[in-house]
């Protein structure tokens, strides 16, 4: 059995593995988290319903969040701690000019998509606070990827830097066009989103097959604002919205050795 924990810049995800089996989920808002004491508090309640919990995994873009939660996992008596990063033994070839740089979201979302489709070219969505789009070959390595805003940092942001514009909230579409200004800043921003996803993904698609030879490519999501999207791309992506979770145990499962 595994603890997973995913640390997002919203939302901070506990799960318990058993092998490749999820058991347990459970969410809160990162902003919930401050400290020691607060990440033990959902820690225990699965250290309750899983006694037998020993090894632990973390996966966490909020760096300021990492020592406490690495101190309440030292606790777990005789257990192993992986914390994702690019000094891991992946399953991939990471071509990137400042490793240290790359998200440890990301890594652990490109090894869950070697792990889940091997031998297939991959253009990974995690589409969350920030979107970002990863390129794998069928033979396992980073080719690059795209970094923007997500959706509510979209929406944010034309309220923080206008006089007048209103802060939305970003839900499902119900018309292409609005007609009012809520409804054309949520369309605007959706659609906008969907229309750049659905031609990034053709242009890379294009690129992969005219220029890497590839003949079979997959395209995934996951994020928080992954199914929403996902839902009405013209594109059909496999969703699942555990997947840097799922990343996560599976890099511990590739460094296991190392903790022997």
């Amino acid at each position: 059995m595994l603890l997973v924990v995913e640390i997002g810049n919203t939302t901070t995800s506990f799960a318990v593995f058993d092998s490749g089996t999820c058991l347990e989920v459970t969410k809160t808002q990162t902003s919930h988290l401050s400290d020691a004491q607060s990440i033990a508090t959902h820690i225990s309640r699965l250290r309750e319903s899983f006694p037998e919990l020993r090894d632990s995994a973390f996966c966490s873009v909020v760096p300021g969040l990492n020592g406490a939660l690495q101190e309440v996992l030292e606790e777990f008596p005789g257990g192993s701690i992986l914390r994702v990063s690019s000094a891991l033994q992946l399953p991939f070839m990471l071509h990137y000019e400042s490793p240290d740089t790359f998200g440890a979201d990301r890594i652990a979302l490109c090894a869950w998509s070697c792990e889940r489709y091997p031998g297939e070219a991959v253009i990974a969505l995690d589409i969350g606070t920030a979107i970002t789009v990863d390129v794998l070959s069928s033979a396992g390595e980073y080719l690059g990827g795209h970094i923007v805003p997500g959706l509510d940092l979209m929406a944010k942001a034309l309220h923080e830097y206008t006089a007048q514009l209103p802060l939305v909230k970003i839900g499902q579409p119900q018309a292409l066009v609005g007609s009012s200004t809520v409804d054309c800043i949520r369309n605007g921003i959706i659609w906008n989103c969907v229309s750049g996803l659905e031609g990034v993904v053709r242009k890379i698609s294009s690129w992969l097959e005219r220029e890497r030879q590839e003949t079979n490519i997959r395209v995934v999501a996951t994020g928080g604002s992954a199914s929403l999207i996902a839902s009405i791309l013209d594109i059909t992506p496999e969703l699942d919205e555990l997947a840097v979770l799922r990343g996560t145990r599976y890099l511990f499962e590739v460094n296991a050795a190392s903790f022997r």
